[in-house]
């Protein structure tokens, strides 16, 4: 049997009676878009995090774009981010028309390095967009009061955070909105796509719920402004909301399993994952460290173990990024952890007996390289 990074078919089977049953109670509601499903999605998902409104749409990348959108960010202006990241975050501010301009991690959670971003505030810069990495949180302490003293606005990317607090706050209520992700393999995810955008500001919602649907006010015909079709369908949000009741007991699956890693891998010298002081880590994803990364995942392909590299290639080295100008060795860490960094499964229904074999192989192969 191959081992891969994630797999859903023991969850699909665990949950289907009630998949099911979502998509069919969709199906015989004789509405298949801006539905019951989609707006009781929202308030409900709006409500765990203790946020005025919830905008869904149709992806993560345009979670994102359409968040910005809503700030107020567009052509010429810069938004300061990392480069550890999906390409999606970079992309997103890309497509508004904006600059993306990096700053370093921290080496040891892989996080943004706030210790940076003072010094890479512009005269341009209209927001910060710190990513909520892997499962855990920025500290945006520091941030909040830069965006304070130099009126930029704060969008959380917490693709990879559903569930993560800090000082317990849950990602996603802090900035002035946050975007998220609800691509299958999320720590709430979809059987599609998905993704949503939370605030508290009335106005920007209002831009939101406009800029999702053609610009209209959910009236056909009627644009009030430029927008675009990013709406969530029915099918995709009642599943969301089916699982979102679940939440709690995905977390608590994905922390036994990264235990377990902890207690069979703690006494190798594979470097573990990190969690920040005062951080509840959700675990989207479990990344290891190791500076013969490459040949270890050769042995572990051997064993019939696949895995994969998050992320292998630094945004800021990408051949679609080379205008913005950075040149090797600009953000040494990120540039480092890319070469060293990879993750072993993780996923709430991975089986003990499955995780047993990955540590056993881990092990193997480390005696090996």
């Amino acid at each position: 049997m191959t081992i891969r990074v994630w797999d859903y078919q023991q969850e699909y089977e665990n949950e289907r009676t009630d998949l099911l049953d979502a998509v069919d109670s969709v199906f015989r509601s004789g509405q298949l878009v801006f539905g019951a499903s989609m707006r009781g999605f929202e308030a409900e998902f709006a409500a765990y995090h203790g946020s005025g409104h919830c905008v869904s749409v149709d992806n993560g990348t345009n979670a994102v774009k359409l968040g910005l959108q809503a700030l107020g960010v567009g052509p010429g202006d810069e938004v300061i981010t990392v480069s550890n990241t999906a390409a999606p975050t970079v992309l997103a501010v890309d497509a508004v028309g904006a600059t993306p301009v990096f700053v370093d991690v921290d080496p040891d959670t892989y996080l943004m390095d706030t210790g940076q971003v003072g010094a890479a505030i512009t005269d341009r810069t209209r927001a910060l967009l710190p990513v909520h990495l892997y499962g855990q949180c920025v500290d945006l302490a520091p941030l909040e009061r830069l965006a304070a003293t130099h009126g930029l606005k704060l969008l959380e990317d917490c693709a990879q955070a559903h569930g993560a607090r800090r000082n317990g706050r849950v990602a996603g209520s802090t900035g002035d909105a946050a975007a998220f992700s609800f691509y299958p393999t999320k720590v709430l995810g979809a059987y599609g796509d998905g993704g949503a955008v939370l605030t508290s500001d009335d106005e920007a919602a209002a831009r939101l719920r406009r800029l999702r649907y053609y610009g209209m006010e959910e009236r056909y015909y009627v644009v009030e402004t430029p927008g675009h079709n990013s709406r969530l369908d029915e099918v995709q949000a009642e599943i969301l909301r089916r699982k979102l009741r679940r939440l709690g007991t995905y977390v608590a699956a994905r922390r036994a399993v990264a235990e377990r890693y902890a207690e069979g891998l703690g006494d190798t010298d594979l470097v573990l994952p990190a969690t920040l002081d005062g951080n509840e880590h959700v675990y989207y994803v479990y990344v290891v460290r190791h500076p013969r990364r490459d040949a270890i995942l050769e042995a572990l392909k051997a064993d019939d173990i696949v895995l994969n590299i998050s992320y292998p290639w630094p945004v800021h080295t990408m051949t679609g990024f080379a205008h913005l100008g950075y040149a090797e060795g600009s953000l040494p860490v990120t540039e480092r952890l890319a070469k060293e960094i990879f993750s072993l499964p993780m996923y709430p229904s991975l089986a003990p007996e499955v995780q047993d074999r990955v540590i056993a192989a881990v092990r193997e192969a480390l005696l090996k390289v």
